[in-house]
């Protein structure tokens, strides 16, 4: 493929931390423009998928898909096929179209697996949608708390209560600050010195998984958020959309309740200094001034065993 593996955003933040010519050899071979077949069955047995999409306003969102497994299904290797529609409150719910750029990550906590594919809405109607591919790449076990989702059935009734607001309320704070994963979605619009065409299949929407130990998000009094990033795979997705685009679309699940927390973002990189230091793992920080926020109660229809913590997390310290 003549289109670049890596956008202008992820080449510059590849190039701050010197990885830049490491990743040119990696990337072609690890990013691929088709699923092999272990992807493929992977994402057909998932109980549930987290996406990413972008609303008329230009925000991204981070959002979920739940379905008894079975649900995905993949008819060939640059497509799958998704018999589910947004829950109520999702931001899905308006930003899921057709032509629609959408990240997806397939995450199976208990094994510590998760898949990546992004890709393009089609076909959407009132049993699903599919997805046309256009990256897919396979991610390492790093950070993920292993706890196992259960499918429950809600009743039709079901009516999820929905609370609103331009600032994190009480319970949305409760939720962060116990927090031991997040969900992240960001976007590349193909401009700079790519242009649009130039960003090829670079571009697009990207959603992503974070993790440390409870309490790894640290909430300011004014609300902000401040997220230490780990070592990962230098792909640089989540931060090289972020140097060109700093809006961002933040999911928190409450695992004991099947609360769902959405937060609108403008993010800004701590790249080094003494605040970077002070956390025992990170190599910089992600700082997110919250712009809105949705939290859904018991909107999630799954319930979750028991967390085991990410051996990988004993390395990494905590805010004091």
């Amino acid at each position: 493929m003549s289109a670049p593996t890596f956008h202008e955003g992820e080449r510059a933040v590849q190039l701050r931390v010197g990885v830049r010519d490491r990743m040119e050899q990696v990337g072609p071979r690890a990013i691929r423009y088709f699923m092999p077949d272990q992807h493929r069955e992977f994402f057909e047995q998932l109980p549930f998928i987290i996406a990413g999409t972008v609303d008329d306003a230009g925000q991204p969102w981070a959002s979920v898909l739940a379905q008894p497994p079975g649900f995905i299904r993949s008819p060939d290797a640059r497509q799958l096929r998704l018999q589910a529609q947004p829950l109520a409150g999702d931001p899905l719910q308006h930003t899921l179209v057709d032509g629609a750029a959408i990240g997806l990550l397939g995450i199976e906590p208990h094994t510590r697996r998760r898949n990546r594919m992004n890709g393009v809405v089609r076909n959407r109607n009132a049993s699903g949608f599919a997805v046309e591919l256009s990256q897919s790449f396979g991610n390492c076990p790093k950070y993920i708390q292993a706890r196992e989702p259960v499918y429950v059935d809600q009743p039709r009734s079901f009516k999820p209560v929905i609370h609103e607001s331009a600032q994190l309320d009480g319970e949305a704070r409760r939720m962060i600050e116990l927090a031991d994963t997040l969900f992240i979605a960001t976007a590349y619009e193909g401009h700079g010195e790519d242009g649009g065409e130039g960003a090829g299949r670079a571009g697009g929407v990207d959603v992503s998984h974070r993790g440390g130990k409870p309490g790894f998000v640290r909430v300011e009094d004014d609300g902000t958020l401040t997220v230490p990033d780990f070592v990962g795979n230098y792909f640089f997705n989540t931060l090289g959309n972020l140097v060109v685009n700093p809006r961002a679309g933040l999911l928190f699940i409450d695992f004991d309740n099947g609360d769902l927390l959405y937060l609108a973002v403008t993010a800004d990189i701590v790249w080094e200094g003494p605040e970077v230091q002070s956390f025992a793992g990170a190599q910089r920080l992600m700082r997110f001034k919250v712009q809105s926020m949705r939290r859904v109660e018991a909107s999630l229809p799954l319930r979750w065993g028991e967390a085991e913590l990410s051996p990988v997390l004993e390395a990494t310290g905590t805010w004091v």
